[in-house]
């Protein structure tokens, strides 16, 4: 029997390799698209005749559409199987990314990337939580650190993809370009992936229309209260957020009494899994710090150019891409809770390292302390998804997997923003680009020190929370 179980195994393993190279893809698809079109922002000012401010849209689109779809793309998967609302997004995005390379004008770009986003959200939600139907329990780290690696790679690669693409075929290429990758990805899902199972339809009472659109206009509000008004948080900022708060106080009231909500509450009312979100939210924050402040201490108090400030960025995400995959062994082989305390020491050690270095050493003082801070990200990122996806009923994969996305995606807006007005006030320059080299360089000691602060609450709640309790649901039916 054993030798009949170990042949069985042999045979799958081809299948659950190429499986995880879909799901690899489809992560890789979702970073890619997010990264590849910031480059292009200048060109395509020239190439449509608008303002920067107006095209601006072509990256706020694809993020708002991912922020505020996110979780009603996981609930959707578990209502109607993962693997075939997978397939459905990668196709949407990809057919997206066919129609932004066709765009004719502004409006019709930025309406392509907003339908892309839509896809990229359905493949951010789904990746995590078919990772679960396709790998064996003890593998889930190894996997969870793949999909961190593939991730990273997309947001290194998309920069120096999209410049190279830009100085040859022009700009719609950019977009082209994933159209190849999107079909490779559903080819792979569609041939590998295991069939997976939904919800039996007498346990659900449907899609929840009122709870998601709620969720959606909560999130639209509060993110573009944290991107409009370029810096400056005025009148408009505060009304956006005062109509995201409200939306939210409805969404609760609303949730509380439908049949099949998008978000139960009870969910919350589990201290670990609230742990989990709200330390994934806190350490996107700081990692947004690295996107905002870098660039400017880079290039104004150490005084490098344009091409030497794109290759010490690419530092952190080059390092996080080579540790992903470890990291993710390590979770196995040493476990999730440890890793995530482990992973959030390792960060602080690198924020700590920002704040301090960088004045001492300069330039290697910087990279030293990417080299510290990216690691722990892969570690912390593999180890607190694992833990919270590990052992979640098969019909609230899709949903929280989302909420772990989304978190991180508000914790990057939330960074960029707040703590990007942190960096400038500590500069005390309405206009960093006039600032001195000593004023940036401070302004950086000072944002790095909030962020080590924000990563000690955040290690704090890992050390308080409580170990994570398997929730288990009898089987469901087959897709």
């Amino acid at each position: 029997m054993t030798e009949q179980n170990a042949t069985m195994e042999e045979r799958a393993a081809p299948s659950v390799r190429w499986a995880l190279a879909g799901l690899a893809m489809t992560m890789l698809l979702a970073s890619l698209g997010i990264s590849i079109a910031n480059v292009a922002l200048p060109t395509l000012v020239q190439a449509f005749g608008a303002s920067f401010q107006a095209v601006q849209w072509v990256v706020l689109a694809y993020l708002l559409a991912v922020t505020t779809l996110i979780v009603s793309a996981g609930r959707l998967g578990d209502q109607l199987g993962h693997r075939r609302v997978l397939l459905a997004g990668i196709a949407i995005f990809t057919s997206a990314s066919a129609l932004c390379g066709a765009a004719a004008t502004l409006p019709m770009l930025i309406a392509a990337r907003a339908l892309q986003g839509l896809g990229a959200a359905i493949l951010m939600a789904l990746t995590l939580a078919l990772v679960r139907e396709t790998i064996a329990k003890d593998k889930t780290g190894s996997a969870m650190g793949l999909l961190g690696t593939m991730s990273a790679v997309g947001t290194a690669l998309g920069p120096s993809l999209g410049g190279l693409l830009l100085a040859g075929p022009g700009w719609r290429a950019i977009f082209y370009v994933m159209v190849p990758l999107g079909l490779v990805g559903f080819l792979l899902i569609w041939r590998s992936l295991p069939a997976g199972r939904r919800v039996p339809p007498g346990d659900s009472a449907g899609f929840d229309a009122w709870g998601t659109l709620l969720l959606g206009l909560t999130l639209a509000g509060y993110a573009l209260s944290m991107t409009v008004g370029r810096g400056d948080f005025g009148g408009l900022n505060a009304a956006l957020l005062a109509a995201a708060a409200a939306a939210a106080v409805v969404l609760v009231l609303v949730e509380t009494r439908v049949a099949s909500p998008l978000l139960r509450p009870a969910m919350f009312r589990d201290a670990a899994l609230s742990a989990s979100l709200v330390m994934n939210a806190l350490v996107a924050t700081v990692m947004a710090v690295t996107l905002v402040v870098g660039p400017f201490y880079l290039s104004r108090a150490l005084g490098l150019d344009a091409v030497h400030v794109g290759a010490v960025l690419s530092v952190g995400p080059v390092v996080s891409a080579l540790s992903g995959v470890p990291a993710g062994r390590i979770v196995d082989h040493l476990g999730a809770r440890a890793m995530v305390v482990a992973g959030l020491a390792l960060m602080l050690a690198g924020t700590v390292a920002l704040a301090a270095l960088p004045g001492l050493f300069g330039l290697a003082g910087y990279i030293t302390a990417l080299a510290v801070l990216a690691p722990g990200y892969q570690l912390f990122l593999a180890a607190n998804n694992t833990a919270v996806m590990a052992d979640v009923a098969q019909d609230r994969r899709g949903v929280l997997s989302g909420l772990l996305n989304l978190a991180r995606n508000l914790g990057f807006v939330t960074g960029a923003s707040v703590m990007g007005a942190v960096f400038a006030a500590a500069v005390g320059e309405s206009d960093i680009t006039a600032a001195s080299p000593d004023a940036v360089a401070f302004g950086l000691r000072i944002a790095f020190a909030v962020a080590a602060g924000l990563i000690a609450a955040a290690l704090a709640t890992a050390l308080a929370a409580p170990l994570r309790r398997a929730v288990r649901r009898p089987a469901a039916v087959a897709d």
